[in-house]
């Protein structure tokens, strides 16, 4: 048996998220299914973290074990021609027996992009969230500064998931602004349920002016999620990248799950 570890992307609008679930098309469901028959055996796959209804991937890193002999190399070429044209097997290697692609993880990469003109751009309807009142960027970056480093994010944390801690390490959030779209990049340990949307959110009203920048920090220390913003739509968001370095699965580690943003 090998252990294989494949990349894939999708484009999330016709999907009840990546997790399996019965009655619904979701990308496990589909990812599943098609490797099983092609690779002759039934395959059940682990992902890195589990994007919700609407959310969109780039690199989303799952796993799976197979007997069939097909060279690795030519998997991906394989899968897309048996894949439904909204996923996309973008890599594929053979990994170590103890390999998680969860667990491993070091950090994942999620990019949330802003229809910030009056009128929208119709390609990015199903990719980026219409905000057409002007957006203060430098008053959005102000913010973000007081989330970089390790903290307690329950105030964006939505109800529905329970992982213990609500501890986690913001490593950076990038946000720019070209052409009138607003690109906001966060990087973490790992992510809280709805998390990256909901600091999102919090960011938009600061960029319209509803909030001080300073307030960030006060949400940040009330550990309450009616401190901050609303919920941005799932639409604009996209797991770009997982990162892995040296591994350290340690019981408290394991603890440290990505929900998805």
């Amino acid at each position: 048996m090998r252990h294989i570890k494949l990349v894939i992307g999708y484009d999330g609008t016709d999907f009840h998220g990546f997790q399996r679930q019965k009655g619904l098309r979701t990308v496990q469901e589909e990812l599943e299914r098609t490797l099983t028959s092609l690779l002759g055996h039934p395959v059940s796959v682990k992902a890195a973290g589990r994007t919700d209804a609407g959310v969109h991937a780039e690199g989303q890193v799952v796993s799976f074990w197979t007997s069939c002999p097909i060279p690795v190399e030519r998997l991906p070429v394989v899968l897309n021609g048996l894949l439904p044209p909204d996923i996309v097997a973008k890599e594929a290697k053979e990994v170590s027996p103890d390999f998680h692609p969860r667990f491993d993880a070091s950090s994942r990469v999620y990019r949330y992009l802003i229809d910030n003109r009056l009128v929208p751009a119709a390609l990015l309807r199903r990719y980026a969230w219409h905000v057409p009142e002007p957006l203060d960027v430098e008053a959005m970056r102000n913010a973000s500064r007081h989330l970089i480093g390790v903290h307690d994010f329950a105030s964006f944390h939505a109800s529905g998931s329970d992982l213990g801690s609500t501890v986690r390490e913001m490593k950076r959030i990038v946000i720019s602004k070209r052409n009138g779209i607003v690109s906001i990049t966060m990087e973490a340990n790992s992510f809280l349920y709805h998390m990256a949307r909901i600091i999102v959110g919090t960011l938009v009203e600061i960029g319209l002016g509803e909030r001080h920048p300073d307030e960030m920090r006060e949400i940040l220390m009330a550990r309450d999620r009616s401190a901050a913003g609303k919920t941005a739509p799932p639409h604009g968001l996209c797991l770009m990248q997982v990162k892995y370095g040296r591994r350290r699965r340690s019981r408290e580690h394991v603890k440290v799950q990505d929900e998805s943003g």
